[in-house]
């Protein structure tokens, strides 16, 4: 896959896109007129105009990079893996289809268990082999998910304890069980990762962090990113961090789901049908979300570019700067923060 760059001469502005996204002179003639200050009301310009309007000297063709050979060794790390779950839920399913998909791992190499026998069986369908026994997973895995609720975590592992070697991988996924907790039930040799991934996992975009514990080593770590990166994102920070972490990742979604239904209630006050509202909304922040990874470019600056001078989308940000908007996101993060440190110390 290429990549486009657009270099902006004395605008000293520089971001990279997919090609779908400059696939046309339509496409570029948007993107250029969005980003020119101020903004203007019309995009319907030449690519030749709209070159001269931004100063773009030119548009260059990067081939693309050829993947790192840590990434390399990763992938092929996961392959030779096999992967077992404790808990069969969502988050589980999620991660396992997304490993099979992107062909890190063949289903017949994930073993699961869970006491609901119907996530059993849906393991089952696409291919994974389903044990009767926790100690039955542990033994046909390398990389062992604990994926049951946090007050059952304790006694999982200690279930598991005496067949869990120097070569297992012990992954949780369960909120609020620390490190500490983990190696005390897991045992002091044991390799531990703890994982704080969010719901979108389910559709593959997950935004999750990890930390390292007990006798984990780095090849530990680039084992789990590479399966967590098959669903999304996931970075490395200090367990001290996870309770943030879990404050804005963990809990975002809700308040980004909040958000959308907000929009769309807006959309419907405004005369429009209820399904296009929604659908405007949801994509409206996908898209939106899109154009801070992939620019790289600060979010109040992405949102300047937006605002015209006595405009419709500043009329709009000014309420919603009178209604403390920022704010009350701010304390959102800070208060689930605040509520995940407690929920770890009991």
């Amino acid at each position: 896959m290429l990549q486009i760059y657009l270099v902006l001469g004395r605008h000293g502005f520089r971001n990279s896109f997919s090609p779908l996204a400059l696939r046309s002179s339509a496409a570029l003639r948007g993107f250029s007129a969005a980003i020119c200050s101020p903004p203007v009301s019309s995009v319907n310009y030449t690519a030749e105009q709209v070159k001269s309007r931004v100063h773009l000297p030119s548009v260059i063709i990067v081939p693309p990079a050829t993947a790192v050979p840590s990434a390399m060794a990763s992938a092929t790390a996961v392959l030779d893996k096999r992967i077992g779950f404790l808990g069969s839920g969502q988050m589980a399913e999620a991660l396992a289809r997304g490993l099979v998909k992107r062909g890190l791992v063949t289903a017949e190499r994930i073993a699961c268990n869970d006491p609901n026998p119907v996530r059993k069986e849906l393991f089952k369908s696409f291919g994974a082999m389903p044990y009767d026994s926790n100690v039955e997973v542990a033994r046909n895995a390398d990389v062992l998910f604990v994926a049951v609720k946090p007050q059952h975590v304790g006694q999982v592992l200690t279930e598991v304890r005496s067949v869990l070697t120097e070569t297992h991988t012990v992954v949780s996924i369960a909120a609020g069980i620390t490190v500490e907790k983990l190696v005390e039930a897991a045992g002091p040799d044991a390799h531990v990762v703890r994982v704080m991934p969010n719901t979108p996992c389910l559709v593959g975009e997950t935004a999750a962090a990890m930390c390292l514990g007990g006798k984990a080593t780095s090849e530990d770590e680039a084992l789990v990113r590479t399966i967590f990166e098959a669903v999304g994102k996931i970075y490395t920070v200090d367990e001290k961090l996870l309770a943030a972490v879990t404050g804005l990742s963990g809990s975002g979604p809700a308040y980004v789901f909040m958000m959308v239904e907000a929009l769309a209630d807006g959309g419907v006050r405004a005369g429009l049908p209820r399904d296009i509202a929604q659908a405007l909304a949801a994509q409206t922040v996908l898209g939106s979300a899109k154009m801070v990874l992939e620019t790289g470019t600060h979010p109040g600056a992405l949102k300047d570019m937006v605002t015209s001078p006595a405009g419709t989308t500043i009329a709009g940000v000014h309420e919603l700067e009178k209604a403390g908007m920022r704010a009350a996101f701010m304390s959102a993060v800070v208060a689930a923060t605040e509520r995940a440190n407690q929920l770890s110390k009991m």
